[in-house]
């Protein structure tokens, strides 16, 4: 009861992260392209009350007419909308989440045995928990010191930028080494995502209640807090697709076992920005396909980098097929406490994806499955079997 309880919560925490993500990316990107959409306003009296800029858009059988003041309005309406609880709702399901499917049970999610670095494969449950918490809190801290450092009066942002980027490969060649290869993608889009949503409470939101404030008060807004402001929402949305996408990395064994993980996920992180930087513009009027390409490109290098070697296994080419019988016993020691109808491994209350070994039939039915997901390392999960590279060249080479 207590394993099946657990995977009801996660399952209703992902559905409230994945509908809290769909809010706020959504209300993001719509900012955005309103932001770059605007036009100078044709009216006069609008320009001469202080309008910015404006759109007219047709949407559901309506029509919406969004103006942007560059300076305080004669007047401020009680209802003003705020955009800050879809951010914090998706950071802190996300963050229950983790807590929930790998804190609870960190020496089979986050420690990884094969580590390169000796202290990390070595690393006990609670050490890796505590790691990965100062990861995600050390993450945001460098983060916001590149920006306080090299920008803080938002005139050197394309330098800030080069430093973010510069940033998020070091997080993700650090992530790769002393973590899991799930887990590590995961942690590197919770970096991000972390800054995201702590741009909001620390700077975006901080800043718009003291311009507020200062309207209210019949005094000029710092000019400063909408420009830092400015500043961290580009960041955001930035961040958006790559989020999203290490987020679902999960199920892709391909990407995060790789011995070029790091790589592979920087290439993807970069891609992600490039073709979001084609919506930004293309939302401000100016198509320049030459960054979906690009992002595209970043893409197919990735997929070059994680391809399989098309070489056989040391057995199958010296043409020694590993018999059934030794197969199933591997499967036994291997999978079946976790891949059975009734698990044993503590934290599941059924078989992942429905996949049991119960019998010989389930095996046999299996077969090309288990031998890619033990092949490439994803299975089993963080090697907490300890399967050896012998045996799972035993499972490459089983023919039959």
């Amino acid at each position: 009861m207590q394993a099946y309880l657990l995977e009801f919560l996660n399952f209703m925490l992902r559905w409230l992260h994945v509908i809290a993500a769909i809010a706020w990316i959504g209300e993001s990107i719509y900012f955005v392209m309103l932001d770059n959409g605007l036009k100078k306003p044709k009216a006069a009296e609008d320009r001469e009350k202080g309008v910015f800029g404006e759109m007219w858009a047709v949407h559901g059988g309506g029509f919406y007419h969004n103006q942007k003041y560059a300076t305080a309005p004669a007047k401020l309406p009680e209802d003003l909308h705020w955009s800050f609880w879809k951010s914090y709702t998706t950071w802190l399901s996300g963050f229950a989440l983790f807590v929930l499917l790998y804190m609870a049970n960190p020496s089979f999610y986050l420690v990884n045995p094969n580590a390169s670095w000796e202290w990390a494969a070595n690393m006990s449950g609670w050490q890796a928990n505590v790691l990965a918490l100062l990861f995600l809190l050390g993450g945001w801290v460098v983060y916001n010191e590149l920006c306080k450092r090299i920008s803080p009066d938002m005139t050197r942002d394309g330098l800030l930028s080069i430093a973010v980027a510069i940033m998020m490969v070091v997080v993700a060649y650090l992530s790769t080494q002393m973590f899991s290869g799930r887990a590590a993608f995961l942690l590197t889009g919770a970096v991000m995502a972390t800054a995201m949503s702590a741009n909001v409470f620390f700077w975006i939101i901080p800043g718009q209640r003291r311009m507020v404030n200062a309207m209210k008060a019949g005094e000029t807004p710092n000019p400063l807090d909408g420009k830092r402001g400015k500043q961290r929402s580009v960041h955001n949305t930035y961040f958006t697709l790559p989020v999203v996408l290490l987020m679902i990395s999960n199920h892709y064994s391909f990407a995060y076992n790789h011995e070029h993980a790091w790589v592979i996920m920087s290439l993807f992180i970069f891609g992600g920005a490039l073709i979001r930087q084609f919506f930004v513009l293309m939302h401000a009027g100016k198509i320049q396909p030459a960054y979906p390409a690009a992002g595209t490109a970043l893409i197919l290098v990735a997929f070059w980098v994680a391809m399989p070697s098309s070489q056989p296994a040391t057995a199958i080419a010296e043409g020694e097929a590993t018999p059934f019988e030794e197969v199933q016993a591997l499967v036994g020691q291997h999978c079946v406490a976790c891949h059975s109808s009734q698990p044993t491994q503590p934290g599941f209350a059924s078989p992942p994806a429905g996949v049991a070994y119960d019998t010989v039939d389930q095996i046999l039915r299996q077969k090309s499955q288990i031998q890619q997901v033990v092949t490439s390392g994803y299975m089993p999960l963080g090697n907490m079997t300890n399967m050896t590279d012998e045996e799972r060249e035993a499972i490459a080479a089983w023919s039959q």
